[in-house]
């Protein structure tokens, strides 16, 4: 079969162009032209000829007003490992396409394999197409794991022709594409993983998914930013998006949800990294606080929210004597905001670090997103800069304005009773976090303004 003549189209206005230029001819824009498969130009006069008054060829299609769709919950099947069913939203769905990026040696494989021997013991045939390693490859991992015995089927290929007529010949109910940018189709002439190959291979898997209803998980490779590496499209065109987070120095791994159709975005799953793989970790606020015999100056527990689940999350501060031009440095926090809450801290409570080196972290490689942090560094920096510990089973948190002002943070129930689950005595929470009944094993105290938290705290030395 001959291959279909290829075009140039700018991902940034949609403009077309014959060849690849550096710049796109109709918006002007430097290296946005990708290759893609141009439209068949077979049919085109019957199409034309068989258009009605209005000038369109397509049919009218019949229309369903809203109220009379029935509204059926999504069925979910469980993966077997539940720290992964949480961030799905409670399991695979079926015709469902999830595309999951990290780090080159972070675990995806890993997990994957784990997931889809699960579901095969559980009666659910999955298929695992490896385009990056030999079948013998994935078999030794499946025996360094310990999956003994699994009847997962093996396919060592990167054609996507051929992908998609084993799916069709095999009817899986899980295929795993590990990874996309190494397969290409015959329709494109340019290499496996250019855009133009990742984007084409993607759109017929996914189209495959939703007419047959085999569940597709996408392995994706990630840019030296972090970023998934291909169009963006990549990701509006699958259902879900999860990202693998951590340091691969540390046992500990992060798998957050960034797109979910079938369930709640920025769910996390924590998992552990044994020599039988990845496993689960019930209590994951335990690996985000350091183990003090006793208080330390400049360190304050965070009660966040990830998702759905509450953890606590150990803020770090120190703050040195710097020279003529101060750094401030932050790990798993925003620096912009560190910056801002600096300046907070000298105009509206009188502590001033015009002149000192400030550098805060969040331990255990979490990196904390929302503005409920803002009170938990403000008093861990407060706290390194008076060399005075905070007092013993304190937490707190609540977002703080440019005026000064302690604003809520959402569901701050759930994160006190977390917090009192967990053994911590005492809280500085903003007041309309403030329950109205009291919870059993701790104090809160409740305030509206930072100089007022930080009175507070000096109280409670």
């Amino acid at each position: 079969m001959a291959k279909e003549k290829s075009v140039y189209i700018c991902s940034e206005c949609g403009g077309t162009s014959p060849r690849w230029l550096g710049k796109c001819p109709s918006c002007n824009a430097w290296n946005t032209l990708v290759e893609t498969a141009a439209d068949s130009a077979s049919g085109g006069k019957n199409r034309l000829s068989q258009t009605g008054r209005t000038g369109y060829a397509g049919q009218a299609q019949a229309v369903t007003p809203l109220a009379a769709i029935e509204a059926t919950e999504v069925a979910r099947t469980p993966s077997g490992i539940p720290e992964l069913d949480r961030v799905l939203g409670g399991g695979i769905v079926e015709g469902g396409v999830v595309l999951i990026g990290g780090d080159p040696g972070i675990g995806k494989s890993t997990l994957l394999l784990q997931a889809v021997d699960a579901l095969q013991r559980e009666g659910l045939p999955a298929l695992y197409v490896t385009g990056e390693e030999s079948g013998a490859q994935v078999a030794l991992r499946s025996r360094r794991l310990g999956l003994d015995n699994s009847q997962v089927n093996v396919l060592s290929e990167i054609q996507l022709e051929k992908i998609l007529a084993t799916c069709e010949s095999t009817q899986p109910a899980v295929v795993v594409i590990d990874s996309i940018q190494t397969m290409y189709s015959d329709q494109l002439s340019s290499a496996p993983g250019s855009v133009a190959q990742v984007r084409e291979c993607a759109a017929h898997l996914t189209r495959m998914a939703k007419s047959t209803g085999i569940a597709v998980v996408l392995v994706g490779h990630v840019t030296k930013e972090g970023a998934l590496a291909g169009p963006r499209v990549l990701e509006h065109m699958v259902d879900t998006v999860l990202y693998f987070e951590g340091d691969t120095h540390s046992s500990f791994r992060l798998v957050r949800a960034i797109k979910n159709r079938f369930g709640a975005v920025n769910e996390i799953g924590v998992f552990a990294m044994t020599e039988k793989g990845l496993k689960g970790v019930s209590n994951p606020s335990a690996i985000f606080l350091s183990q003090h015999s006793e208080p330390v100056p400049g360190s304050c527990v965070l009660v966040t929210l990830e998702g759905s689940r509450p953890l606590l999350v150990e803020i770090q501060a120190l703050v040195d004597s710097g020279g003529p031009s101060p750094r401030r440095l932050s790990v798993g926090l925003d620096r912009d905001r560190l910056a801002m809450l600096l300046a907070v801290l000298n105009r509206h409570a009188g502590v001033a670090c015009a002149d000192q080196d400030v550098f805060v972290n969040a331990v255990g490689g979490v990196r904390i997103g929302e503005p409920a942090a803002d009170l938990a560094v403000m008093l861990s920096i407060t706290s390194s800069l008076r060399g005075k510990a905070l007092p013993k089973g304190f937490i707190t948190f609540g977002e703080v304005g440019l005026a000064g002002e302690v604003r809520p943070a959402p569901r701050g129930q759930e994160r006190l009773k977390e917090a009192a689950k967990l053994g911590f005595t005492v809280a500085v929470v903003p007041r309309a976090n403030a329950p109205k009944k009291p919870i059993e094993g701790i104090t809160i105290h409740a305030v509206d303004r930072v100089d007022e938290a930080i009175s507070l705290v000096r109280g409670l030395d």
